[in-house]
């Protein structure tokens, strides 16, 4: 006799207690009892029985000493394995190479501070692959300054691994908000996390052409963008050794005054956009003309104000749209909340022309419209009305953009021209991931400046691993896989997914039927894979435990097998 499990659909499967008959030359199965209303697991039991083993129950002899969540952990180790980020970070296994990579896993998985990582280090398995589980806070800030103080020969491996004479680099900066008012580089400046009266600091990130981070530079929180440039651009050439490169900047990035100080650097080529005010001159000159735009969406032209240059100048309708939508809809939300004050002074509960004036004020600058209005303020009353000649002069430069290089038409045509200056978005992606939930840089609470610096270096790291995970990942997530036909794409008209990156969304399944998910939901369902710590109950030695890890699902196990599959 045996147990027969037998597979029925979408239905629980049969358990039948079988034995074989020989009739003849044949063997025929008969059925003495179903034994379906059983678990699986009663099953397997009955079936040991029949066969003569014995059936004991694992608890009567072994001890689960602990469990730990291990998957996350291990995809990250094995990404860091495959990328040799340990080696990067330093040759020989030392106490601090351990608590950095564990650093920068733990900012992958779960981003917390060094004190609170010091704490819940143990509750993973983190703690147990680098011995860095009775690490302390101080330990953890001492490894920091260890780091540092390696940071410029591992951007410089970092750049020798992605960067080559005559390539790209992108370059952007952004800023995070500080707790605190004691670090040296904290300073008010352009807030880009709309956290007004909170003091800042800037950094700088450099990447490849395809958005792979290779370095980060940390700036005082007033600095502003285009300072930053030239002191990257001698580090590409003095500590990087690339001869020549092509620099992608944006319009605030790359500025009048920076192309003017290129031609001291030898071997720098630049891409990058046109001011509105400028682009707007050229209108006015006739240079650009709306019925140019007819026939083609972009097009290429010289201009004496801008010798040894290329401009090629775009037109994306749906931009122009949206913009003027978007004009419209300010316009009426300012009006709708000047009407508003206009009913407040007729009815006598705002009066005094200073006050009415800081209240106008507060309106306008709220939603930046102020250029298109013409107001007019006294002691008990206020007028206004919108500036037609204005709006339409802004209106007439919607969807207009124009790029600016220096290479030549036989080094770069026109319309990549305009991709690889719409490859800026890599940067900006880098940015809102290293911000936000993935990495949360933000806010920063050191004190010291090195330990922000630090600080910075070690979430540049980790959205280094991350960046290569998210690639090695692209199949399961909502990622675009058709990354070689974009570049065959119009390059002006807005960005679209593919037709497969549609289909993931709108389905929110793979072709398999299994679940599309994000790196962050993806990381949680590692996650559930658990590492336990056993012990037998008759062993004598405390020593004697012995660790088994949870069976990893389908979708486990394929994540696993990509990262694996992960190229520098």
């Amino acid at each position: 006799m045996y147990i027969d499990i037998v597979p029925n659909r979408k239905s629980p499967p049969a358990i039948l207690l079988r034995e074989s008959v020989r009739e003849g030359k044949k063997i025929v199965k008969k059925t003495i009892a179903n034994l379906s209303e059983l678990s699986i697991e009663q099953a397997q039991d009955i079936r040991m029985i029949l066969k003569g083993e014995r059936v004991v129950r694992a608890d009567d002899h072994f001890n689960i000493i602990s469990s730990h969540p291990h998957g996350h952990i291990n995809s990250c180790f094995a990404a860091i394995k495959r990328l040799k980020i340990e080696q990067l970070i330093g040759s020989r296994r030392s106490r601090e190479r351990d608590l950095v990579v564990s650093m920068i896993i733990s900012r992958i998985v779960d981003p917390q501070s060094k004190l609170a990582l010091s704490r819940t280090i143990k509750h993973t398995t983190l703690g147990s692959l680098f011995g860095t589980a009775d690490c302390n806070e101080k330990q953890l800030y001492q490894a920091m300054d260890w780091l540092l103080a390696r940071q410029d020969r591992i951007e410089k491996k970092l750049a020798d691994r992605h960067l080559h004479n005559g390539g790209r680099v992108l370059y952007d900066l952004s800023s995070s908000y500080f707790e605190g008012s004691c670090c040296p580089l904290a300073a008010r400046g352009h807030n880009r996390d709309g956290k007004k009266g909170k003091l800042q600091v800037n950094y700088g990130l450099s990447t490849d052409e395809r958005g792979c981070p290779v370095s980060i530079s940390v700036f005082p929180g007033n600095t502003s963008d285009p300072k930053t440039l030239i002191p990257m651009v001698e580090r590409l050439q003095q500590d990087f050794g690339l001869n020549s490169v092509v620099l992608v900047g944006d319009r605030g990035m790359i500025s009048q005054k920076q192309i003017n100080e290129f031609p001291n650097y030898p071997g720098i080529e630049w891409i990058t956009a046109m001011k509105s005010g400028a682009i707007r001159k050229l209108m006015n000159e006739g240079v650009i003309q709306l019925g140019l735009f007819d026939e083609r969406n972009l097009f290429e032209l010289t201009h004496p104000d801008y010798p040894s240059e290329r401009l090629v100048a775009c037109r994306n309708p749906n931009l122009a749209l949206r913009r003027t939508n978007k004009r419209l809809a300010l316009l009426a939300a300012t009006c709708e909340e000047l009407e508003t004050i206009q009913g407040m002074i007729s009815r006598g509960s705002l009066k005094q022309k200073e006050k009415i004036g800081v209240r106008v004020g507060r309106v306008i600058n709220k939603y930046k419209m102020a250029k298109h209005f013409v107001l007019d303020i006294g002691e008990s009353h206020f007028t206004y009305e919108i500036d037609e000649k204005k709006v339409a002069e802004e209106a007439s430069l919607d969807g207009i953009y124009l790029i600016r290089t220096s290479l030549t038409e036989q080094e770069l045509c026109s319309e990549d021209a305009v991709r690889y200056y719409k490859d800026l978005s890599h940067v900006e992606q880098a940015f809102r991931s290293i911000k936000t939930m993935d990495l949360a840089v933000r806010p920063i609470h050191h004190w010291l400046e090195n330990r922000v610096r630090s600080h910075l270096f070690i979430c540049m790291l980790a959205y280094y691993v991350k960046w290569h995970m998210m690639e090695a990942w692209r199949p399961l997530i909502f990622a675009d896989e058709e990354l070689e036909e974009k570049k065959s794409r119009d390059p002006v008209s807005t960005a679209q997914r593919s037709e497969a990156a549609l289909e993931k969304v709108k389905k929110k399944t793979l072709p398999d039927g299994s679940p599309v998910h994000s790196f962050r939901s993806l990381v949680d369902n590692l996650a559930t894979i658990v590492r336990n710590t056993c012990s037998r109950k008759d062993s004598q030695e405390e020593s004697a435990t012995f660790t088994i890890d949870t069976q990893p699902s389908e979708l486990q196990v394929g994540a696993l097998k990509l990262i694996k599959s992960i190229k520098m």
